[in-house]
Parts: structure tokens; C-alpha cells; sequence
């Protein structure tokens, strides 16, 4: 168990989000439990994702736009020949293709040709606003939602493992990354479709998921419920 700073109220520091909490959430919980008046976070998890949460405290959140600029680095798990609206489980499945004839050599293969500077489409259900709206509350009423294009960088997508029809992998990217969306048009390259099954965030910049507080150690012995 990490050894806590005596005073968390003007501070950079890390929690490990667990699965199912968004990120304010997070937030939240610690405001209260720890009556720190200013704090934010520099940089979304969706609740389907787990891993490292920078929360920066009192005057520390003047860095909150640096630190949401910095490199991240994540791991996850894919599943291939389905997809889903969301492009993760949080809907249900739309379409089924078979991936027999996939092979480890095919989806490698696709995966470097994402290595680079390119261009998404963030996934519909995102916290991205469309002039007032959120584009997930529009979704999930059926409204029509147009995303624009963006710009970011993937440095490496890498294969870990491969037991048909997940698929395991690591990948280090620019912030704006929307992995649901890489796995997505990954899916779309092979034919077969994907989504996004399991994603961990373990680096962000040079801060690291296993030099982070989870949330016991910092609320203990608060419950954890929000």
C-alpha cells in the first residue's frame, strides 16, 4: 500500500480507476471524502476503462491542459466479427461476420498501417459536445450526430496475444486517441468488424498506473460507493 501525502489539496497526484466509475465520479468522491474544494482531472477514462486517472488539486489544476497533452500509453483486449453502435459493450451487438480465415500475420499487418500521424472519427458515443449537447446523449435518443475528422498520432499498436476471436494489445498514442474508434477501423481494414472488449491506461506521460493510489487507500475508511 502506498504511503499517502499528508496533504492531497495542492497536488498532482494518481488513482487507478476502477471499472464502472467515470471519471468524475473519481472526482467527486475524493472532493467529498477528502474536502479538497478544487480538483479536476487531466484527461477522461470512459467507465468501461480502467487504469491510471491524473487528478490535479488546488492551484496544480493550472496544469491540467499540459498534463492532457501528454502521450499515453494503454492495454486492451479487442474481440473480432462483431461491433457494436459504441464500439464497446455498452450496447449491444449489431453485426456478426465470420473471422475464420483470419490469421495473427493479417491482423499485424493491419495494425502498422495505423502506425503514424492519422486521421478518426471520434465514436458517437463520446462526451465530445455538439454544440450543446453531448454526442452520447444524442445517441442514446437516436438523434443524429455528425463527428469531424481528427488528427492524432499512433507511435506503436502492438499485438500481445492472439486467441481467435480476441485479440490482445498495446498501444502508445497522442492525446485525442479514441482506442475505441482504432479498434473500430481496425475491425472495418480486416472486414470482419471489432470492438473494443477490455482497455487499461497505464502511462500517461512519465506517470505510471503502478505508482498509483487506489481508490481503498485514498478513502479508506470511507465506502465506495458514488
Amino acid at each position: 500500500m502506498h504511503k499517502l501525502q499528508n496533504d492531497l489539496s495542492e497536488a498532482i497526484f494518481m488513482v487507478h480507476k476502477p471499472l464502472g466509475w467515470t471519471s468524475f465520479d473519481v472526482v467527486k468522491k475524493i472532493r467529498c471524502a477528502l474536502k479538497i474544494k478544487k480538483i479536476g482531472h487531466a484527461g477522461t477514462l470512459d467507465p468501461l476503462a480502467t487504469g491510471l486517472l491524473l487528478l490535479c488539486s488546488g492551484r496544480q489544476t493550472k496544469k491540467i491542459s499540459t498534463l492532457q497533452g501528454l502521450d499515453k500509453v494503454y492495454t486492451g483486449q479487442m474481440v473480432l466479427g462483431k461491433t457494436t453502435p459504441s464500439m464497446d459493450l455498452e450496447t449491444s451487438f449489431n453485426s456478426l461476420f465470420s473471422y475464420d480465415h483470419i490469421t495473427e500475420e493479417m491482423v499485424r499487418a493491419a495494425a502498422a498501417t495505423f502506425v503514424g500521424a492519422i486521421t478518426q472519427i471520434p465514436p458517437i458515443y463520446s462526451a465530445i459536445k455538439i454544440g450543446s449537447k453531448r454526442a452520447y446523449k444524442m445517441a442514446r435518443k437516436g438523434e443524429e450526430a455528425m463527428l469531424s475528422p481528427r488528427s492524432i498520432t499512433i507511435y506503436a499498436f502492438l499485438l500481445t496475444a492472439f486467441h481467435l476471436p480476441f485479440v490482445n494489445f498495446k498501444l502508445v498514442c497522442s492525446k485525442g486517441t479514441y482506442v475505441r474508434s482504432l479498434v473500430h477501423d481496425l475491425g472495418q481494414k480486416l472486414g470482419v468488424g471489432a470492438y473494443l472488449h477490455a482497455l487499461c491506461r497505464t502511462q500517461i506521460g512519465n506517470y505510471c498506473l503502478d505508482q498509483a493510489y487506489s481508490l481503498e487507500e485514498l478513502l479508506q475508511p470511507d465506502s465506495l460507493s458514488v
